[in-house]
């Protein structure tokens, strides 16, 4: 059954309390779209706040961007442009990246004084590794769409103006997938991968058998057996 995704657009500051209230109620894949243009009204802030300030306004984005990345539902970014300090650590949040050829990505808080507070220290080098991030924040390397998706920044690299389509495209496709199966793939699998091998192997089984104990994924499996699936295809 085809099922419509949510889609939300603002630049980085808007999009992580909208996607925050928005993952409460969704029932299907979430697009954040994030626009060109930068939000520095918390960076204008930043002088006026002190230490213990700072810190809870971290630890709030932090709950914002973790139902971001643990919420109910897959979240789906669709990069143009700048992709800049707190929006490249919202995109980080997000379980697809879909970057147009306008994008660049860049770090500026280490060439600024400060340093990232959006979960940027832990889920960025996950994705491109510690050595990656530093030569972003020490010197200030900007990457462009290219090589962003090159190094892990994105999955998709698609021409300026067409991400968002690209990105709808995507959810569309994921909205028809079992929602157990989408749910595992958000909760378990990272946690997988980062566990040893002996517990990772033990937490893959338990979490195959619940997912093919579903009354859904047993008639997609009866189908596949009837020849009645649609067959993989190369893209």
């Amino acid at each position: 059954m085809a099922a419509e995704p949510v889609l939300l657009l603002g630049a980085a500051g808007q999009l992580g309390h909208a996607l925050w209230q928005a993952l409460q109620q969704a029932g299907q894949p979430v697009v954040a779209w994030t626009r060109a243009d930068i939000d520095v009204s918390h960076v204008s802030e930043l002088k006026e706040r002190d230490a213990g300030q700072g810190l809870h306004h971290s630890r709030s984005w932090h709950v914002a961007l973790d139902a971001v990345q643990l919420g109910r539902v897959p979240v789906i970014a669709a990069l143009h442009g700048a992709v800049v300090g707190g929006g490249l650590e919202l995109a980080s949040a997000c379980h697809i990246r879909v970057a147009d050829d306008s994008t660049f990505y860049a770090l500026p808080e280490g060439t600024r004084g400060i340093f990232v507070g959006g979960g940027g220290s832990v889920r960025i080098p996950k994705l491109i590794g510690v050595a990656r991030m530093t030569d972003m924040m020490l010197p200030g390397r900007v990457y462009n769409a290219v090589d962003g998706e090159g190094i892990g920044l994105a999955q998709y690299h698609v021409p300026t103006g067409t991400a968002l389509e690209k990105a709808l495209e995507l959810a569309q496709r994921i909205a028809t997938n079992a929602a157990l199966t989408n749910y595992a793939l958000m909760h378990a699998l990272p946690r997988i991968a980062e566990q040893p091998a002996d517990h990772g192997y033990l937490t893959e089984a338990l979490i195959s058998s619940i997912a093919q104990s579903a009354p859904e994924a047993k008639a997609r499996v009866r189908a596949f057996l009837e020849g009645k699936a649609a067959k993989v295809q190369k893209s």
